[in-house]
């Protein structure tokens, strides 16, 4: 299951943090990987340490042009995708009532119409190719429970649920699964940036944040890993059957059970 020799996989958000871990761990277990980011220089970096036929590529999940012009460059260069983790994101942290329109739909951009882009492009060239494929949407714990401050982010993660389902029943006849990856806090960039953005809004020291709000509802009052994330996406991209699809996959140390 973790053999995934003569596979394409195209990682967005891939040129730090969960999409680089993730796209790492398909290099190693034989994939063609494609790092999709859009800081195009940190793509090709990212590409180049990966080596064995990885490319970097400019994407704009948000952007439909730039989603379908690099799927197509992909196709050409290396041949149709069969693995897709959107993983893309950023984060905005604002009580609501202050929350600018211009930030919500940038957030929603990102995340749900981004993955609906990427998702589609992919879906095309697996149907195409008749050989199915994995599509993984990185959700977040946050996809099954709310917190302060993250309306947008909430909502998109929420969101994700219903397409990765959608997908599921229509990719099936196809033999193309989707799933959502459900983390708990890691520790990236993306998340020591919120550390004092929520000590500030909640009027508390940073130690507070991680200890009373982050860890809080954990079993051991750990982060989820980089490589817990990277190892769950290894093994739904190398799930053979539709026996595993249409589901959410929390990895967040006990932060919420289904």
């Amino acid at each position: 299951m973790h053999d995934l020799r003569g596979k394409i996989a195209l990682v967005t958000g891939a040129a730090s943090g969960i999409g680089r871990a993730i796209a790492e761990a398909y290099a190693n277990a034989g994939a063609t990987v494609v790092v999709a980011d859009i800081a195009a220089d940190k793509a090709r970096d990212t590409a180049n340490a990966l080596g064995d036929g990885a490319m970097g590529i400019a994407m704009d999940v948000a952007d439909e042009s730039h989603v379908d012009e690099g799927f197509a460059r992909v196709e050409r260069e290396r041949g149709p995708v069969d693995i897709l983790v959107s993983n893309a994101g950023i984060q905005i942290i604002s009580p609501l009532v202050d929350l600018s329109f211009a930030d919500w739909k940038r957030m929603l951009a990102i995340h749900m119409d981004g993955a609906f882009l990427t998702s589609r492009a992919a879906m095309r060239q697996m149907i195409a190719a008749g050989r199915g494929g994995s599509i993984i949407l990185m959700g977040s714990a946050h996809s099954h429970v709310a917190s302060k401050f993250k309306a947008p982010y909430v909502a998109a993660k929420h969101g994700l649920l219903g397409l990765a389902r959608v997908v599921a029943k229509e990719g099936a006849e196809h033999r193309i699964r989707a799933n959502v990856i459900c983390p708990g806090f890691v520790r990236t960039p993306l998340v020591e940036k919120q550390i004092p953005e929520q000590a500030r809004e909640l009027g508390i020291s940073e130690a507070e944040v991680v200890r009373d709000v982050m860890l809080r509802d954990t079993v051991d009052a750990e982060f989820t890993t980089l490589q817990d994330i990277a190892d769950t996406a290894l093994f739904l991209a190398g799930f053979g059957s539709n026996a595993l699809t249409g589901q959410s996959l929390l990895v967040s140390h006990g932060w919420h059970m289904q």
